[in-house]
């Protein structure tokens, strides 16, 4: 996969690599996530998300250091929940990345994700459930590329809370992308619909298409 966010291959895995993602509650200013290399060292943050909802329809991806790497942010209006990604820091004008939206065909339960940008369009598709930190990340060959598991303890090996899961990345896919679309599962799982499904996403680079009604 090419590289999405950051500079060059910045955030394309060299190798596979493994993150702690941990959730934090979204009753407290500076909540977000905080995901951890297998040395313990933080790799990626998301903080300043609350339950206001002007704070809840931008979040910003930044690595340990508070650079802003993505920014995420709902569309409004929009009848599917529509989230755009931005390279950075957004700005007034700025064109997304790529586009995230709940679909609109009844019964789909997983995830198709559409990246455009180079010369033979990328697909890729997320099966399982994100809700239950059960999912995996498919391209267009049916090789998985990036995995999120539920946490297991390995000293008591008990299965931890569904706020602390396991993100596994493959070699050559971008790790700052596929945190970006976490986020984007979070919030469209998390706004409202219990324990219903993600019925499916659909991300797309560079300019989106028009919203459909």
């Amino acid at each position: 996969m090419r590289a999405l966010v950051g500079d060059e291959h910045e955030f394309v895995c060299k190798e596979e690599i493994h993150l702690t993602v941990l959730k934090t509650s979204l009753f407290f200013s500076g909540d977000g996530f905080s995901a951890y290399d297998s040395k313990g060292e933080l790799v990626f943050r998301v903080e300043s998300y609350g339950p206001d909802t002007r704070d809840r329809d931008e979040l910003i991806l930044m690595d340990p250091h508070g650079r802003c790497l993505l920014t995420v942010r709902r569309k409004r209006p929009s009848l599917h929940q529509r989230w755009e990604g931005f390279r950075g820091e957004r700005m007034d004008g700025q064109k997304p990345i790529f586009s995230v939206r709940r679909s609109s065909i009844i019964g789909r339960s997983d995830v198709t994700v559409e990246v455009y940008g180079s010369p033979v369009p990328e697909y890729l598709v997320v099966e399982g459930s994100f809700i239950h930190r059960c999912c995996t990340v498919y391209n267009a060959a049916k090789i998985p590329v990036a995995e999120i598991r539920r946490k297991v303890d390995t000293s008591t090996h008990v299965t931890l809370g569904k706020d602390v899961f396991s993100l596994s990345v493959k070699a050559g896919f971008d790790v700052a992308f596929t945190m970006g679309v976490i986020l984007v599962l979070d919030q469209i799982t998390g706004d409202g619909d219990g324990d219903a499904e993600v019925e499916a996403v659909n991300v797309q680079g560079h300019q989106a298409p028009q919203e459909q009604k």
